[in-house]
């Protein structure tokens, strides 16, 4: 293997992975499968957990894949997990803040309805930003702290292309619908993901020179299934002319929580087909 490949192994890295058991939160945890890391998968489904574990087992045979269910907006959950962690691998080394409530056209997701901005419940908002913004905080302080004292560590932050732009709900409308039951994209999502950039910004200042590095990356796009007209109205909107796929961040992911992106901190690394340029 060359030199510039190697240094995208983290061989025996512990990288938490929030949302684990979700869409992404699997590709994420294939990137550090194949980087050679162990990834620890949270999330709040211990049975998705579990088959998700499986299902990687079967794929990776011989590899580890630790799990556990956790509330990310409870500071006592994560400081269960970092102990455990620690006492059985005495590091944790990368981070992936993934987990947010994500208002999707395919699932029948209760913040993704017909809801205006007047009447959006405060519940909704407080989930969301619960969920999304203050979980990620929390992991950030209670794994981060372990990097800051190992002056080691990698926190990856997952936005969304609604970190850089504003929902285009015009994507969302369907015809012959009325005006009070079209769907929209609520506005805590866009908060959410515009949040973890400035959350990124900060902490890659605040950690420059403890040996921590912190980035965001933005998926944007991910085909999931959702009906032709959707993926018509929004492949318009993209440059490349269509939605991405899953297996498309794989290779980022690792690169950013690996050595091969040593110098990057406090970056935006866009994956949307061009989305955001038009």
């Amino acid at each position: 293997m060359s030199k510039i490949f190697e240094q995208f192994g983290i061989d025996n890295q512990v990288c938490i992975i929030t949302g684990g058991a979700g869409l992404l939160g699997r590709r994420h945890t294939e990137s550090v499968l194949e980087g050679g890391g162990i990834p620890v998968l949270l999330d709040i489904s211990e049975s998705v957990l579990t088959a998700t574990k499986k299902q990687f087992e079967q794929q990776y045979p011989g590899r580890t894949i630790e799990i556990f269910e956790t509330d990310i907006t409870d500071p006592q959950s994560l400081v269960k997990v970092r102990d455990e962690l620690l006492k059985k691998y005495r590091h944790i080394d990368v981070l992936i803040n993934n987990a947010a409530n994500n208002p999707k056209m395919e699932g029948h997701a209760k913040n993704m309805g017909a809801i205006r901005f007047h009447n959006l419940p405060t519940e909704i908002w407080n989930e969301d930003i619960s969920v999304g913004l203050t979980g990620a905080f929390l992991c950030a302080q209670v794994f981060g702290k372990v990097m800051e004292d190992n002056r080691n560590g990698v926190v990856l932050n997952i936005s969304s292309d609604y970190g850089i732009i504003s929902p285009d709900q015009r994507i969302y409308r369907k015809d012959g619908v009325s005006e009070e039951e079209q769907l929209v994209k609520p506005i805590s999502y866009s908060v959410v993901k515009h949040g973890i950039i400035g959350m990124t910004k900060y902490l890659a200042t605040y950690w420059a020179k403890k040996g921590i590095r912190v980035n965001t990356l933005c998926p944007a796009s991910l085909y999931n299934g959702q009906d032709e007209v959707f993926v018509s109205k929004i492949s318009e909107l993209i440059p490349m002319g269509r939605m991405s796929r899953p297996d498309e961040y794989t290779a980022t992911i690792l690169y950013l929580i690996s050595a091969a992106s040593s110098y990057m901190t406090g970056a935006t690394v866009i994956l949307d087909g061009g989305r955001t340029i038009w």
